[in-house]
């Protein structure tokens, strides 16, 4: 018996075969393991290719949950017995789409004067960075977005975020409103003291130069902190 035969698909039962109980029951049937398994497609002399996609699924950083392997880079991937190139290429492929497809449905939800939807949908960009990143998002006259951008990216606990920088873009842009966020990733998106006194000369500056900040956002692990919402702002 080959390696394909034993590991594989046709190294499984009928009944658990990921292309055969799709095709009978359609994709919902597939339970999370199955449904990655039908990208993997082989596994090894140990592991079907089912038993592979647990493994991945139990990874620490995937924690159990489809999204999670947003999280894993092509290392991770590979670092796995049976996970070479070819198949980090399709896992990270499927990571990405699932992400663009977040932010699509999300974007057609969003509203700048609403935190929630502002947070939902930016979540799945900031929310597996395993460093703090600062995005600034600026709106025109009638709270539209015209353009975010990156600001910076810095150490696992800090960000280094200069209030020149920001409304000095948001200057060039010609914005009148911005919404700053950044993302905690320790997965908690509580404020520390130096955020909420970073809000503060970020609200004092905006009110010289006639640029409001709207609000600033912290994203942790599915869940957001909002300044406004809880009164900094």
């Amino acid at each position: 018996m080959n390696r394909q035969e034993r590991g594989g698909v046709r190294g499984m039962l009928p009944e658990e075969r990921p292309y055969e109980k799709c095709v009978k029951h359609g994709p919902g049937a597939l339970t999370d393991a199955e449904l990655l398994a039908a990208v993997i497609r082989t596994g090894t002399r140990e592991d079907s290719c089912v038993e592979l996609a647990r493994k991945i699924l139990t990874l620490p950083r995937v924690g159990g949950r489809l999204d999670g392997i947003s999280a894993l880079s092509m290392a991770e991937f590979t670092a796995l017995r049976g996970i070479g190139r070819v198949k980090a290429v399709q896992l990270l492929c499927i990571g990405e789409l699932s992400r663009r497809i977040a932010k699509m449905q999300a974007g057609e939800r969003l509203r700048f004067d609403d935190p929630a939807s502002i947070a939902d949908y930016y979540m799945e960009d900031m929310r597996h960075e395993p460093r703090e990143i600062c995005i600034l998002s600026m709106l025109n006259t009638k709270n539209q977005l015209l353009k975010d951008c990156r600001l910076t990216e810095g150490t696992v606990n800090a960000s280094l975020i200069s209030v020149r920088d920001i409304y000095g873009e948001a200057l060039r842009q010609g914005a009148v409103g911005i919404v700053l966020l950044h993302n905690h990733p320790s997965g908690d998106p509580t404020p520390s003291g130096e955020d909420v006194q970073l809000t503060g000369k970020l609200a004092q500056a905006g009110r010289l130069l006639g640029i409001s900040l709207l609000d600033h956002i912290i994203i942790g692990d599915r869940r957001y902190f909002s300044m406004r919402e809880e009164g900094y702002l």
